[in-house]
Order: structure tokens, then C-alpha cells, then sequence
């Protein structure tokens, strides 16, 4: 009777399953990446889109909405007749008869105490936001907070004005920076530092409010590192 030799189990079973799994789970993890901000992307827009249409359509008489004749709800119809209405509003606001409107208006919330006070606050940032002439945020910064030796990115705002650089040491130039929050940017705090405690980056405010709501993950390339030119190696000894 012929015996076989047993022969012991294989080794290379186990290790070429965890490059298996470690593949497929690399590949969901990178196909998640692509897809998720798109994802994320499309989403809001969609919802904010459908947001304005559930807020503008109900002012729309129905004479004037095409869904009443093609008999399908239509993504951004709202939206529109939104941009429609404010250029409309923007063209009278220009006018004598708009000014006079608006005056008006604005001198009866005047009169309104809680109301004047919300009013005056939302015009004053749109203002700023809006039809200011000098660039808001073009600049991003490192400023040392909140002590001496930790560093923070911030965005530069301004020029500080007013009683605000009246009132304040004469250091020289006082700059308006804002500090943003982490991974919420649209949070801070109002910081007002002499200029020359500011350290003015080279990036773009897109790349560091990225930097800033990635926590530091997303860290943008340096253009300084990428318009210099490799200085030439020194080379010792002679060439044989």
C-alpha cells in the first residue's frame, strides 16, 4: 500500500488574501473620495436650487410658469425668475423714483425698533460684501495666536478705519484680519494687528480656506517652491 507524504498547508494562501481585501478596500476608499465631493456638490446645488423654487414659484402667477403648459416640474424655473427680479429691482434702485422708494422704505423701518436694528445689520454686510470697491479677503496670513509662539492662518480684510484706528497705540499700520474657525469658516474671530505682526502667505484664499476646513489635511502646493529655480549643486574634486 502506497503512502503519500502529507504535506503541510500552504503559506502564501493567507497574505495573497489580505493584498486581495487590501486592494478592494484601497479602491473603495479611493473611489470614495471621487465621488463623494462630487456627490456633495451636486446635492446642494440641487437642493439649494429647489430651496429658491419652492420660495419664488408661489409669487409667479401661473400665466407666467412654463410648468403650467409642458405639465413637468422644471429644477430652477424659480431660480430664474429670481435673477429676473433682481436685476429688475437693481435697475429701479438706480433710478430717481427707485431712491425715492427706497428712502421712504428705509425711513419707515427706521421707525420699527426691533426691525431696524435686523435691517441695518443685514444691509450694512451686504453692503460690504457686495458693492464694496476694495477687495475683502484677497490675502492670506499667519498671525501668532493666541500667544506668542503658536501661529494661526488668517485672512487679511482690511485697513483698520474709524474711531477703531483712532483709538488704537500708534504702532504704525493697523490691518483688519480675520481668524476663521476649524473645520467651520464661516465662524471667527475679528483680530486688529499692526502689519508688521502679520506674515503675509503666498497662497491663494481658495488654497487656505481649503487648508483651513480640511484641518490642515489638504495642504496647497507652494508657488514660491515652484517659481524658484533649482539652485545648480556644487559638485567637489575634479572631473576624471
Amino acid at each position: 500500500m502506497t503512502r503519500h507524504p502529507i504535506l503541510p498547508p500552504t503559506q502564501s494562501e493567507p497574505p495573497r488574501r489580505r493584498r486581495l481585501i487590501g486592494m478592494l478596500r484601497n479602491n473603495f476608499i479611493a473611489g470614495v473620495v471621487v465621488i463623494a465631493p462630487i456627490a456633495l456638490t451636486v446635492w446642494l446645488i440641487w437642493a439649494v436650487v429647489g430651496w429658491i423654487d419652492g420660495w419664488v414659484l408661489p409669487f409667479v402667477p401661473d400665466r407666467f410658469n412654463p410648468e403650467q403648459y409642458i405639465g413637468i416640474n422644471l429644477r430652477g424655473v424659480g431660480v430664474i425668475f429670481f435673477i429676473l427680479f433682481t436685476f429688475l429691482v437693481g435697475a429701479l434702485a438706480k433710478g430717481f423714483v427707485g431712491r425715492s422708494l427706497l428712502r421712504i422704505g428705509e425711513s419707515l423701518v427706521a421707525r420699527m425698533p426691533v426691525v431696524r436694528s435686523v435691517y441695518s445689520g443685514l444691509k450694512q454686510i451686504a453692503e460690504t460684501v457686495f458693492a464694496q470697491t476694495e477687495t475683502s479677503f484677497d490675502q492670506a496670513c499667519l498671525i501668532e495666536y493666541p500667544r506668542k509662539g503658536l501661529w494661526a492662518l488668517a485672512f487679511i480684510s482690511t485697513q483698520a478705519k474709524g474711531e477703531v484706528a483712532r483709538k488704537l497705540p500708534p504702532e504704525g499700520d493697523i490691518v483688519t484680519v480675520f481668524l476663521p474657525t476649524t473645520p467651520n469658516p464661516t465662524s471667527g474671530f475679528l483680530l486688529f494687528l499692526p502689519r508688521t505682526d502679520v506674515i503675509v502667505l503666498d497662497m491663494a484664499v481658495e488654497d487656505a480656506a481649503k487648508l483651513v476646513i480640511s484641518a490642515g489635511l489638504v495642504t496647497p502646493p507652494d508657488r514660491m517652491a515652484k517659481a524658484t529655480p533649482e539652485a545648480p549643486s556644487l559638485r567637489t574634486g575634479t572631473d576624471g
